[in-house]
């Protein structure tokens, strides 16, 4: 393993809070959201080029696809006069706040990756 994979997994772990359980995982979203970093890098940009905005996109991306993978937990359970709701939801704004965050620290050395064109007719 590479210095880069392993600051990338540090962060990720600290980042995501994951457990011994999600090791496995983790690591493999790790590889994942670095190999989709670099492709996105703008031509003739390294990862080394990017500082410490590329681990930190890469752990952030990993613990997004992590925490969108996870259970919701409690979605809703009544006994009584007392409910409680939980659910993905917060997992879900969780993955998006990371994913956001990855976004932003990429932005200088990244291809945007929401533009898409289609031809017009003229």
């Amino acid at each position: 393993m590479s210095t880069l994979q392993e600051t990338v997994l540090t962060l990720a772990r600290a980042v995501s809070g994951a457990g011994e359980q999600d090791e496995v995982l983790l690591e493999t979203l790790c590889r994942a959201a670095e190999a989709y970093w670099r492709g996105r890098l703008r031509q003739g940009v390294t990862a080394e080029d990017c500082g410490e905005a590329f681990p930190c996109a890469a752990a952030f991306t990993a613990a997004a696809d992590l925490a969108a993978g996870q259970d919701g937990g409690i979605e809703s359970f009544t006994a009584g006069s007392v409910s409680v709701k939980g659910g993905g939801e917060s997992a879900a704004r969780r993955a998006e706040s990371l994913r956001r965050s990855a976004e932003e620290r990429m932005a200088p050395f990244a291809e945007p990756g929401d533009f898409a064109f289609q031809g017009v007719r003229g």
